[in-house]
């Protein structure tokens, strides 16, 4: 059992720990009500060290930064460190911001959240949106929830047109271990576009089938370095188990 000098040298450290902390918040605090936009992003990039609790209070206050900017690095900060209303406020941002930025830093941080209530918000935007970057964004992120329901969305995004929302599609069918996407996903190996083939590579990785093993031995002999060593990294991945 610890003796009193132990546990008050314990306390003194905890009580000079929350007095820094304090002393910090304070400071960030000072700083996001500076004039210059620059000392309110910089004051954002500081908050990633403070527990959450302490932090978001500070975050949910810059989302309405004048700033489109800071407003961005608020919405992304949200995902990373999540508050207890922040599913409800990325959502709503999600649906309603009228910037596209925010809209698809909603659709971000909502797939960093993890939150499986996010599938149906994130298909919505996919669908419905009119801007390309929200579209790319909601469809990076239904990979990040890893959600085996996201498999006809992504593979309609697979076949269409723009290049980025393939390579969006490619990468999370291969978050979302998609074995039935399979053959749709082999359509890519000899496409044009260099960075398809790379997500393509990096997919395959995780879908452990005859299929991948063959194409992923294509890939590694690919003209584009990228797409030959990520090719050769999923080849390791699959032989390991």
């Amino acid at each position: 059992m610890p003796d009193l000098t132990t546990i008050e040298r314990a306390l003194s450290v905890c009580s000079n720990s929350s007095t820094m902390v304090n002393s910090r918040l304070s400071q960030i605090a000072a700083q996001l009500d500076s004039a210059d936009t620059c000392d309110r992003m910089l004051a954002l990039v500081a908050l990633r060290d403070i527990p959450t609790a302490e932090a978001a209070p500070l975050i949910k206050q810059t989302l309405s930064d004048e700033s489109l900017k800071v407003r961005s690095m608020a919405v992304r900060a949200l995902g990373g460190q999540p508050c207890q209303d922040a599913y409800d406020i990325l959502v709503r941002l999600l649906g309603e911001d009228p910037d596209d930025e925010i809209r698809s830093g909603a659709a971000v941080a909502l797939g960093d959240l993890r939150d499986l209530r996010a599938f149906q918000p994130l298909v919505r935007a996919f669908f419905e949106d009119t801007s390309w970057v929200v579209r790319f964004s909601s469809a990076v992120s239904l990979g990040h929830l890893q959600d085996p329901r996201a498999h006809d969305v992504l593979i309609y995004a697979l076949h269409q047109d723009e290049a980025v929302i393939q390579q969006a599609a490619i990468a999370a069918l291969g978050e979302i271990r998609d074995l039935e996407a399979i053959d749709d996903l082999l359509s890519f190996v000899q496409s044009e576009d260099w960075l398809a083939r790379q997500r393509l590579a990096e997919a395959l990785g995780n879908l452990p089938t005859p299929k991948s093993q063959s194409a992923l031995a294509y890939l590694r002999k690919d003209e584009h370095p990228q797409v030959a060593l990520a090719a050769v990294l999923s080849l390791q991945r699959l032989q390991h188990g």
